[in-house]
């Protein structure tokens, strides 16, 4: 089969289109022949160079596609089902699987990164990592969504436990995760003030339904929030270091900030004076248990929830499609046609 592989890590010329051997499903596996996958900030940090990660690697931490072979006792779908794989993978037997905290059981992961991926044809897998297709969506939305959908699911449903009400601040709304987030935000009832970083990706804001969106590249964000509505309960975080300082600026008493990545660095600072006296929370979260993954799927296929598609690229192109998010050219999400 065709994939994509890195051997070393590196620039988009790490990226290693090749044929290996198809893969063949075991008792209670799955065999999917992958339609589409797409691309997300971690693949950049993974083919960059992540402490760890198992190489060779196949790239890609979502997929869509139809069941194309099953394995012995594998009954939960029929030849042909269109599907969408889970990114995350998980053991069911820990404690923390037991508890329903799936992200984090002992042996966490996530598909290409602690194990190959999607940017391949064919992909076996337990059944418990696949999931039917929504028949309102196409396979290039399928791909769209699992991974960002479930990590900002996760961020401001389980971990900030958003309400009615609250003000929530999103940064990067025209960003895979923030694209989701913005939504999510508006379904449970907040009012939401979403950054982006162009005029485009401002109006792409807008239509997500954001209730207010402000240009971090243009606009004082920490003014333009003053004025709307003084101060936030909520900081949807993913940018770090350059942003952190503002977040928490804006934080309301009792409020949350919830992050799930430093693309600008890692380093932040916190006045802890400030964090006891107003009586803040600063979550940490990354990906999202099983059921956050159900529950995104479900809004995706009641039409509440809307994964946009910005550009598609073939496999053979998938340096051009690295080099395209890396310059945080995207609005929504980058997929890669199989």
């Amino acid at each position: 089969m065709k994939s994509v592989r890195i051997h070393e890590h590196g620039g988009t010329d790490v990226l290693r289109v090749e044929d290996i051997p198809a893969p063949e499903p075991k008792a209670g596996q799955v065999c999917i022949r992958l339609k589409t996958s797409a691309l997300n900030h971690l693949d950049i940090w993974v083919r960059k160079g992540i402490p760890g990660v198992p190489l060779p690697l196949i790239m890609g931490s979502d997929g869509a596609g139809e069941i194309y072979q099953l394995g012995e006792n594998a009954d939960k779908f029929s030849i042909g089902d269109p599907v969408i794989v889970q990114p995350l993978v998980y053991c069911s037997e820990c404690r923390n699987c037991q508890s329903g905290n799936e992200n984090l059981c002992e042996k966490m992961g996530i598909r290409g990164e602690s194990t190959d991926g999607t940017n391949c044809e064919f992909i076996v897998l337990d059944e418990k990592f696949v999931e039917p297709k929504p028949d309102n969506i196409s396979f290039a939305e399928a791909a769209a969504f699992p991974l960002v959908g479930q990590t900002a699911y996760q961020m401001l449903v389980n971990r900030a436990k958003i309400q009615p009400g609250e003000n929530v601040l999103v940064w990067g709304a025209g960003s895979g995760v923030g694209h989701m987030a913005v939504q999510i935000a508006k379904i449970i009832g907040c009012n939401v003030i979403a950054t982006a970083g162009s005029d485009e990706k401002c109006a792409f804001a807008n239509e997500l339904g954001a209730d207010k969106v402000i240009h971090h590249y243009k606009d004082n964000v920490a003014e333009e929030i003053k004025t709307f509505c003084g101060k936030v309960d909520v900081v949807f975080e993913h940018v770090g270091s350059a942003t952190w300082d503002v977040s928490m600026n804006v934080l309301n008493k009792g409020g949350r900030v919830v992050t799930c990545g430093a693309t600008t660095g890692p380093k932040a600072t916190i006045d802890l004076r400030h964090l006891f006296f107003k009586q803040q929370t600063v979550l940490g979260s990354t990906m999202g248990n099983a059921d956050a993954f159900t529950q995104v799927i479900k809004r995706v296929e009641d039409g509440q929830l809307e994964p946009r598609v910005d550009k598609t690229f073939s496999l053979d192109d998938i340096a051009v499609g690295h080099e395209y998010l890396e310059h945080s050219e995207q609005f929504g999400k980058v997929v890669i046609e199989i």
